[in-house]
């Protein structure tokens, strides 16, 4: 995991690399109109399909279609359990237990595709990855292949019991934004629905007796699940929060048990 969050860094510093050499090279015929920034992709990162005037620029004041492959919005941040409205489990659901300081979520999307009305406001699809990381504060194993979401007690203690999931999700976001500032920046304010499709669950634990131990499963996540997101932003960063509506898991025991998630976005644009 400590990988893929350090790669999709490295993506967002590249595209932000590229946005800043295009805008070089375009300073003769651009400048005056609009300047490149990281992880715009308005102009010159990705696809930029558009109005152009006379001269050949885009128009940045006409509607125009935008959209094209980058790593942006990058969520690094915390999730936590909400059981039928409450953050405190119930009896069903106290078997997972979770260090909160720990329990984390990270996601990004890949590529988006969107119309700009205005320089204020635009609607896009995006598509990415997401992954929520829960740490089990019990010596139990989640068990595969089962029905119910079932667990056996350890009589071992586990220095990290992680219970996964790994979802595509495909946000639909409203996008509005102030003018630039003197220093090329703007304030953003982005909400929307989402959906996810689940890739799979995973169980990650590392103990003296066993070393460490993977187990892939779906476990009963949910296979389809929907939800909504709003960001707070300035310039490349921001904030975010996550609430989905399904529930987290397919079994009849936890109904009502949602996921909520909270933390920084890089990216943001």
């Amino acid at each position: 995991m400590k990988r893929l969050i350090l790669a999709a860094l490295i993506v967002s510093g590249l595209t932000g690399a590229i946005a800043q050499n295009v805008n070089a090279q375009q300073d003769t015929t651009v400048t005056k109109e609009r300047k490149m920034k990281k992880f715009d992709m308005d102009l010159g990162v990705g696809i930029s399909i558009g109005k152009k005037d006379s001269t050949g620029k885009t128009n940045m004041s006409k509607g125009r279609f935008i959209g094209g492959i980058t790593i942006t919005r990058v969520d690094l941040g915390f999730s936590r359990l909400i059981d039928n409205g409450s953050f405190t489990l119930s009896p069903e659901n106290d078997f997972l237990d979770y260090r909160g300081g720990k329990t984390s979520t990270f996601s990004f999307d890949i590529i988006q595709f969107g119309y700009r009305f205005n320089s204020n406001f635009k609607i896009y699809l995006a598509g990415g990855f997401d992954w929520t990381h829960i740490r089990l504060n019990k010596d139990i194993t989640m068990q595969k292949n089962a029905n119910e979401l079932s667990y056996v007690q350890e009589d071992i203690h586990f220095s990290k019991n992680r219970f996964s999931s790994s979802y595509v999700h495909i946000p639909f976001n409203f996008e509005l934004r102030t003018k630039e500032n003197d220093h090329g920046n703007r304030f953003y304010f982005v909400f929307g629905p989402e959906v996810g499709f689940l890739l799979n669950g995973k169980v990650k634990q590392i103990s003296n007796e066993r070393g460490k131990v993977k187990v892939s499963d779906d476990y009963n996540f949910q296979s389809f699940r929907y939800g909504g997101t709003v960001r707070l932003g300035y310039g490349a960063f921001g904030v975010f929060a996550k609430y989905y509506a399904s529930d987290m898991f397919s079994t009849t025991a936890q109904k009502g048990l949602k996921n909520m998630s909270f933390g920084v976005t890089l990216g943001l644009n």
